[in-house]
């Protein structure tokens, strides 16, 4: 409907520059009497023809409104939709899946590959449909003027179809080229942020730059080299534009001069010329941001047709017993082909507690992962209250588990709400209470807005210690059937260590536990000790066992007690 009345528009103005060349005509033949009875019908014409003119404007911008309304708006509501798509996809995807990918990849994907496709189907579509719109009313009313004036003013359109498909090839293969090489950038970025410590501490600064220089270089390369085949469009349409109406005034001249056509002819073409410009010039923009967009939703379907190699549905549970059964389990990393446990087999009754020690790269963190079903078993079976760990919904497993990993993630955010991080909304009593029960209430409570001071990247840095801590609270609060600590206290000191682990000693009560660690802990009675190396189990037994068997276990413990006393 916009271009509809677009197109009326030089029509009325070819009407009204018809009507002013007679009048003129009638001016100077009238008698002179007659004359100021002629201009002011001609003032009045004009007036109306000015009148419709303006009309058909407000009506042209009117309905261009609600079209801009409808198509950009749908866009963004559709790249609202699959950015929060791709996030809940990769959100649950398995932890093989993180350590094949860069992180830089995927932020490159959510924001510029969603951004490309939304430019697709927003002023892509827009300016697509308004030029096929624009293009058929317009010629359709040319050729009801003079077809052979329309013939030669569209001469130039062959020239310029071909100059697009050529070009637009060009086109999708250098925007394909850049977004890989956008996503390396970031990957870049994330990467050296991510472990700025490390480098500052290497001083390693100039190197990473180099590094940035040289990719941001590719980069620039690589977009100057679709910036110069986008740039051949522009001159060209400009130059098939003026040459369109260099026709229309020269062939127009010839048929006025016939008598086939009236001067006002003449204008209302050159204006159907003019209203061309733009959507011709657009072919080429139109053409870029259709092969951009086909790239990145390539990527972006790349993407999302990875699937999990983990089942997340099954049997829900309210509450486990903690019934814990390892049957001749071998498990080996997906990616790397490294076998990290051999052939593993215990059982942990409800309720009881089990320590895990041994050296680095033992494969005792590997159990805790496959207790969590972060992996599934190579070989073997992972039994969890007698079902088989894969038949127990997925999600519902893991709210039971109150894990403690090695390595603590604090999100950007509040302290309490740190603490409460699994559980929800938790009251300032409840997160006091369980940063005591962690041994760091008191130098919470020391931080600039108590509880509520922001801390992560953009927060007050904490030590090792004290993140771990906090993370201990975090899995308490919830109330776990089954708890795992993955050498949860490495980074606190002795008497810190003995203030937890006496918390621990209640809290566990009648809770299935499994505590990895380099240390053998007094305070605590574990049910079970089993030592672990090059993922075999070496020796199972309580302390007192494991003393008397001389292994392992005792030279272990001989160290640690040495080191203590000195």
């Amino acid at each position: 409907m916009s271009n509809y009345f677009g197109v009326l528009i030089p029509q009325k103005i070819r009407e009204a520059l018809d009507f002013v060349q007679d009048k003129i005509q009638s001016y100077k033949s009238a008698e002179e009497a007659l004359q100021p009875a002629i201009y002011d019908e001609l003032g009045q014409a004009l007036m109306m023809f000015a009148a419709i003119v303006i009309g058909f404007s407000i009506l042209k911008g009117i309905f261009m409104y609600f079209m801009r309304q409808t198509i950009i708006v749908m866009s963004r509501l559709i790249e609202y939709d699959l950015r929060k798509e791709i996030f809940a996809h990769i959100e649950m995807m398995d932890l093989a899946y993180f350590k094949r990918n860069k992180t830089g990849d995927f932020m490159s994907r959510i924001s510029e590959d969603v951004s490309k496709v939304r430019m697709y189907l927003g002023p892509a579509i827009l300016y697509g449909i308004n030029l096929v719109t624009l293009f058929s009313m317009t010629i359709y009313a040319m050729f009801q003027v003079n077809v052979k004036l329309s013939l030669y003013t569209l001469i130039p359109l062959p020239i310029l179809s071909i100059t697009i498909y050529y070009v637009s090839r060009k086109i999708n293969k250098r925007s394909s080229l850049i977004q890989k090489q956008l996503s390396q950038l970031t990957s870049t970025a994330q990467e050296v942020y991510s472990g700025i410590r490390v480098i500052k501490s290497y001083v390693k600064e100039d190197h990473f730059s180099g590094y940035f220089e040289d990719e941001s270089e590719e980069f620039k390369q690589k977009s100057l080299d679709l910036a110069r085949v986008s740039a051949v469009f522009f001159p060209v349409m400009i130059l098939l534009i003026s040459a369109s109406t260099l026709i229309v005034v020269y062939i127009g001249g010839l048929e006025v001069a016939k008598g086939n056509i009236t001067a006002g002819n003449i204008a209302e073409f050159i204006i159907y010329v003019n209203m061309l410009t733009w959507p011709v010039t657009s072919i080429g923009w139109i053409a870029s941001l259709i092969q951009q967009a086909e790239a990145s939703q390539e990527r972006i379907n790349e993407l999302l047709q990875q699937e999990s190699d983990l089942d997340r549905s099954g049997q829900s549970i309210d509450n486990l017993d903690g019934h814990i059964k390892f049957d001749n389990v071998t498990f080996v990393y997906p990616d790397t082909g490294i076998q990290a446990l051999s052939d593993v087999s215990f059982t942990l009754q409800p309720g009881e507690k089990m320590a895990i020690i041994g050296k680095t790269a033992s494969g005792k963190s590997t159990i805790a992962d496959l207790i969590l079903r972060m992996y599934d078993a190579t070989e073997g079976t992972v039994s969890i209250d007698h079902n088989n760990i894969k038949a127990i919904n997925l999600d519902n497993l893991r709210r039971r588990i109150g894990y403690v990993p090695q390595d603590v993630f604090l999100f950007s955010d509040s302290v309490k709400n740190n603490i409460g991080f699994g559980v929800g909304d938790i009251s300032q009593q409840q997160a006091e209470e369980f940063a005591g029960y962690a041994a760091i209430h008191t130098e919470l409570s020391q931080l600039p807005k108590g509880y509520n001071t922001m801390m992560g990247e953009r927060g007050v840095t904490l030590s090792g210690g004290q993140k771990q801590r906090i993370s201990i609270a975090r899995a308490f609060i919830k109330n776990p059937d089954i708890v795992i600590l993955d050498d949860c206290l490495s980074a606190v000191d002795t008497d810190t260590e003995q203030q937890i682990m006496q918390y621990l000693n209640e809290a566990l009560q009648g809770k299935t536990s499994i505590i990895i660690t380099h240390r053998i802990h007094n305070l605590l009675s574990f049910d079970k000790i089993m030592v672990l190396d090059e993922g075999r189990i070496v020796e199972m037994g309580t302390h007192d066992e494991l003393l008397e068997s001389g292994g392992y276990y005792r030279d272990m413990l001989e160290q640690q007690n040495i080191g203590e006393a000195v």
